[in-house]
């Protein structure tokens, strides 16, 4: 998700993991600093990369609310390896013909036919130079098992404080639902909320003052190890994580609550991903003064461009998001009952209403598909004034 350090706490930030598209093709075909520095990034073994990419487009095509897709196109005149062509998926190789507006087309008509027009265009473009350019699309859909209610909402205080924001609430008995983690960051408020596809968002919250790059670092971390989350049902009395209020109270159910208030969002994000070269492993595979790629072809080739275009929309009945990246290789209140409630609960109250991190997380293999940084929420549109059917009583 970008470098920890990078302070982006007014800035939308939403992703999917550079390893689930282009990035894992080149790795089996890289040599030199580049094979490793992929390698280190990816997480893959030098041997196992291409098979292991195509495996995992085949895998994620099989969730529910999931789809996947890889394209490669190469220049016509480029002497392509038939070993790396015979790894890619059927029907994923085209040609980049001399027509730079035509290129421009197929390409951004690839783009959106495969996130259903959520990213309506091709990242980066095609250049005189481009030899081969590599793209992977996700997009991916969940409907939540019980939705939210949602009504305008005006958060206590911090950076929303001034916003009437599209609120979303829900009360439910089981408390584990929300968790604390002890990370790198500072205490970390994990609430998840489940999908039906077997596709869980979580909503993750740091303390005020930490950096929004840490505190996903720190969500992702927490979801790929659910054990270092003390659950709801553990949570001592008073503020035991950031956005949590828990302890008893009087009730007319005899069930525990949890009382959770978020926010509706819509993000969308460009990434220029040699921005943060190192962090991606395209560091070395940049320079152009040698080639990179012999598995590939037997022309020397160097990444040229690299970045990605992705959106997420949270809202009351459920989560979407979609996501290309691209490689360019190249030279109101009533009154209750007046009775005293029978019951003393327990109750965990958990606010979403300042910044914080999501992921989307695929349930059983805790795969993370998409996260991001969610700086502001959607606001309540005001009413617009009818003008027209007014008129001057002067008149």
């Amino acid at each position: 998700m970008g470098p920890e350090g990078r302070d982006a706490r007014a800035e939308h930030r939403v992703q999917r993991p550079l390893g689930l598209g282009a990035a894992r093709l080149p790795r089996r075909r890289a040599a030199g600093p580049a094979a490793a520095e992929l390698g280190l990034a990816l997480g893959v073994q030098p041997h196992r990369a291409a098979q292991a990419g195509r495996e995992l487009v085949d895998a994620l095509g099989e969730l529910r609310g999931v789809e996947v897709a890889l394209g490669v196109w190469t220049r016509a005149d480029l002497p392509v390896e038939l070993r790396w062509t015979a790894a890619l998926p059927p029907h994923s190789h085209g040609l980049l013909g001399p027509d730079k507006d035509k290129n421009r087309a197929e390409l951004d008509r690839w783009a959106a036919e495969r996130t259903a027009g959520a990213i309506p265009r091709m990242p980066i473009a095609v250049e005189e130079n481009t030899e081969l350019l590599l793209a992977g699309a996700l997009t991916l859909r969940t409907d939540w098992i019980r939705p939210f209610d949602a009504r305008p909402y005006l958060p206590r205080g911090g950076p929303w404080g001034d916003l009437l924001v599209n609120g979303l609430s829900r009360t439910t008995a089981l408390l584990d639902r929300v968790g604390v983690a002890d990370t790198e960051a500072g205490p970390l408020t994990v609430l998840h909320v489940l999908g039906r596809d077997g596709i869980d968002v979580h909503l993750c919250l740091g303390t005020e003052d930490a950096d929004p790059g840490a505190v996903l670092a720190a969500a992702v971390r927490a979801a790929e190890q659910p054990r270092t989350l003390r659950p709801g049902s553990t949570l001592a009395d008073g503020e035991p994580g950031p956005g949590l209020r828990a302890g008893w109270r009087r009730s007319y159910q005899r069930e525990q609550q949890l009382a959770v208030w978020t926010v509706e969002f819509e993000l969308s994000a460009e990434h220029d991903l040699l921005a943060d070269a190192e962090l991606f492993g395209l560091r070395a595979a940049t320079d152009a003064t040698r080639g990179h790629f012999p598995g590939i072809s037997s022309e020397p080739l160097a990444i040229g461009a690299a970045a990605q275009s992705a959106t997420a929309l949270f809202g009351p009945e459920g989560f979407r998001a979609a996501a290309v990246t691209a490689l360019g290789v190249g030279a109101g209140a009533g009154l209750g009952p007046t009775r005293l409630p029978p019951y003393v609960v327990r109750r965990i109250e958990a606010d979403f209403d300042r910044p914080f991190a999501f992921l989307a997380v695929h349930r059983a293999s805790r795969l993370v598909l998409a996260a991001g940084w969610v700086a502001a929420p959607r606001v309540v549109e005001p009413e617009p004034e009818d003008w027209e059917d007014w008129e001057d009583p002067e008149d």
